[in-house]
């Protein structure tokens, strides 16, 4: 009997200990330990990449998503990124501390977040939101990306911390898109980009000769009333650019001097010259992606060169974003303040009446084209330099690099350039507007300005703790 008693015993002991160590091994495997700080540093920038190259497939043909909307939709879409990674980011600061009304989402305490997968689903969701009228075949790609790196990811984390990390990134574009949406100038505008309620002024206060639609489509204006988009840096008076030089017909006058220059350049371009024109052209719609999402292909460039991580990644496409859609909102509102007449205007009335841009449709064959808007400042010039405060931020001073974005090309000369930084980058493509015959020289140097100015007020944003 007392053996049978200790047998029992032995065997309540033994069931005990057994559910005891059920129990506690359920409880270590569900328990995350508090990781919701691992660098995102970590990780390579290979999703982040991926949507930013479907993004310009999708910038070349989407309609409305001109310049300087399109730079707009990059700062959103780039905060939303940002913001979706930055818990793996400690050393950087929540655009919630700059912009107070943009209520973004937090993580859980104590919870696994898998940052590549919180990017994926917030970059999946702002190209759905922002992109929404969009080709289906563009649109089908967007589920494509995203279901790819999901399946990737499931060999690579559990499905509960993908879950998380993918509300999470949800979550963050929803809100950034929301606060997109309180800047009623700027919002969904690509639905109207060259707005009927314009009628531009064809005189000014002293007489001179105005910007009105040019030959040889006579477009209506685009994005006239963009000056009234919400900045995220620039203010006041930062949003107007200097008077440009006074209108005059006197052939001894310095704009005079100025449309002969441009005539000239372009009517006698030399083979360099006419390869820097087409090069950064990149104002054809369906022909390529437009001038912003340019310095988004650079950007791409850079990453794979420099293999670069996801948190500076992130950063990149942020400062990127945001400083050309400050730059674009400062030039656009002073076109429309300035309204200053296009070279092909000028010169056809005043030096040759059968002068010709070298902008040129090869599809269509329609030749001689000019911007639909005001000259002053140029619009490439302000893209172009307040990227290059961004990449040269990022990638450093005399960063040297070859750009390779239209290496494809054939319609015009798309053979790689040279440049031993990005800032002489930014001053060809601001020069490549004259010898394609559509600005003057002060469009491009104001233009230049603005941008360098708009580049340095978003670089000094409290990104660092």
């Amino acid at each position: 009997m007392k053996k049978l008693s200790l047998s029992l015993n032995l065997c309540f002991y033994l069931v005990f200990l057994s559910l005891f160590l059920i129990v506690s091994c359920r409880k270590d495997s569900s328990t995350e330990p508090n990781n919701t700080l691992i660098p995102a540093n970590e990780y390579n920038a290979e999703v982040p990449l991926a949507w930013y190259q479907l993004m310009l497939d999708i910038d070349r043909y989407a309609p409305g998503y001109r310049p300087p909307a399109a730079a707009r939709m990059m700062a959103y879409v780039g905060i939303a990124a940002y913001e979706s990674v930055l818990p793996g980011m400690p050393d950087y600061n929540s655009m919630r501390s700059i912009y107070p009304y943009l209520n973004l989402p937090t993580v859980s305490p104590g919870k696994l977040y898998y940052w590549p997968a919180s990017v994926n689903a917030s970059l999946a969701t702002s190209f759905r939101l922002f992109y929404p009228h969009i080709k289906s075949a563009d649109f089908a790609k967007i589920e494509q990306l995203e279901a790819k790196f999901h399946n990737q990811f499931l060999l690579e984390q559990e499905e509960e911390v993908l879950n998380r990390s993918r509300t999470f990134g949800k979550l963050v574009a929803e809100e950034v898109y929301r606060y997109s949406a309180s800047d009623l100038a700027g919002h969904e505008a690509y639905n109207n980009p060259r707005p009927s309620s314009y009628i531009p002024p064809a005189v000014g206060p002293n007489g001179e000769k105005l910007w009105q639609p040019t030959f040889p489509d006579f477009t209506r204006a685009l994005f006239p009333y963009w000056g009234q988009v919400r900045p995220f840096a620039l203010s006041g008076s930062e949003l107007i650019a200097k008077p440009p030089i006074p209108y005059s017909e006197d052939p001894n006058s310095r704009f005079y001097q100025q449309a002969t220059e441009t005539k000239l350049l372009a009517q006698n371009a030399s083979f360099e010259d006419r390869w820097i024109a087409e090069f950064w052209s990149d104002d054809i719609f369906e022909l390529t992606f437009e001038p912003a999402a340019r310095q988004i292909s650079i950007g791409n460039q850079m990453i794979i060169a420099d293999k670069i991580n996801l948190d500076r990644a992130v950063e990149l496409y942020a400062k990127l974003g945001m400083a050309m859609a400050d730059a674009s909102i400062a030039v656009w509102n002073s076109k429309y303040i300035y309204n200053v007449i296009r070279p092909i205007d000028y010169i056809r009335r005043q030096i040759d009446p059968s002068w010709s841009t070298i902008l040129n449709a090869p599809y269509g064959n329609v030749k001689s084209l000019t911007p639909e808007f005001p000259a002053y400042p140029s619009g490439h010039a302000c893209f172009a330099a307040s990227a290059a405060s961004v990449l040269t931020d990022i990638f450093g001073n005399n960063r040297s690099f070859v750009d390779n974005c239209h290496v494809r090309r054939f319609e015009f000369i798309g053979a790689p350039r040279y440049y031993n930084s990005f800032h002489e980058a930014a001053a060809e493509n601001g020069y490549s507007r004259l010898p394609l015959g559509v600005h003057f020289r002060m469009d491009s140097d104001e233009g230049l300005r603005i941008g360098y100015y708009a580049g340095k007020k978003i670089l000094e944003l409290p990104w660092r703790k």
